[in-house]
């Protein structure tokens, strides 16, 4: 469903959000969140300070500690690289669950394990906190635009207390069923999506090595049922060196489509592109190029076939 948020209704007293993990990703949806929202924010920083800052210059305050951000705030959010620095925030000894209280709401907007997400969920249940996981769709380009898409799931009270500060930084929200189905869904949206960007890096790469000039190749599959967002965020890199349509990293596509062959793996299913798809990004990562964008992943397979479209380092973050 499409979204619109014009901030607290007059008289109410906005929620306060905490967020953790302003990233690429969360700075947009924070800064939103602050000044489209019109919500009280609070954020605490890890390693990279700048998007801190920029927040604080906004307006936001800054949490020392994770139990110095609970303390003051409604509902907590979260986007993190992983599962795994989901369960450190959650289970660290000053962390969110030991700081869990009575009516405490934790929003993951990490592309987490599913499994991981429940049990998270139902361990803050005990404190008598809850949980809804809010992945994010779309890019870093969008999320400072505040034209996310965000797909949500979790007990209805919990979702609809949240859905307004969602919406502050959202053009789509879609409901996906109880806690767990976001992450389920968005996770086989990004195999579809870095599936599609492993085919086109190896028809990029074989074009280099058949001789068609790229201008002519973006023509044809531009006119074509070929086309897709994907080829027209890749592409910008083969053309010109700009990653900017898609500031993703090459190690979270890796985790990310290794969290589809897992899904895959828990429930038998067949897993024959995912496999292949698997192996591409886990080569661009162990070949030292894990901090690149993803459109540069065109280069990378070209590599592999002898050749070069531009220096890998074009793109580095």
């Amino acid at each position: 469903m499409s979204t619109e948020h014009d901030g607290p209704r007059a008289g109410e007293s906005p929620m306060r959000v905490g967020y953790v993990g302003a990233g690429l990703m969360g700075h947009g949806a924070a800064r939103n969140i602050l000044e489209r929202g019109g919500f009280p924010l609070t954020v605490i920083a890890h390693r990279n300070r700048r998007p801190v800052d920029d927040l604080l210059r906004r307006g936001a305050r800054e949490a020392r500690t994770l139990g110095e951000l609970v303390a003051g705030v409604d509902v907590v959010f979260l986007c993190l690289p992983s599962s795994e620095q989901v369960r450190e925030v959650v289970y660290a000894a000053d962390g969110l669950l030991a700081n869990a209280r009575e009516g405490l709401v934790v929003v993951d907007s990490t592309t987490s394990l599913p499994d991981v997400t429940r049990q998270v969920g139902a361990d803050l249940a005990q404190r008598g906190a809850a949980m809804v996981d809010a992945p994010l769709g779309r890019s870093p380009k969008e999320a400072e635009e505040g034209r996310l898409g965000s797909f949500v799931g979790g007990e209805e009270a919990a979702v609809e207390r949240v859905l307004p500060i969602i919406a502050s930084y959202s053009e789509n929200v879609i409901r996906t069923g109880p806690l767990g189905s976001a992450m389920t869904g968005k996770i086989i949206n990004t195999f579809i999506s870095m599936a599609n960007c492993a085919v086109i890096a190896e028809a990029v790469a074989t074009a280099e090595r058949v001789g068609l000039d790229f201008d002519v190749l973006y023509r044809i599959v531009s006119a074509s049922g070929a086309n897709s967002s994907m080829f027209q965020q890749v592409m910008p890199w083969v053309l010109e060196g700009d990653t900017s349509r898609l500031k993703g990293h090459l190690k979270t596509a890796y985790k990310d489509v290794s969290y589809f062959s897992r899904l895959a793996d828990d429930v038998d299913a067949t897993n024959f592109v995912g496999a292949a798809v698997l192996q591409l990004f886990r080569h661009a990562v162990a070949s030292g190029h894990g901090e690149q964008f993803t459109p540069v992943l065109c280069g990378i397979a070209a590599g592999l076939n002898g050749a070069a479209i531009r220096a890998l380092d074009t793109g580095a973050q």
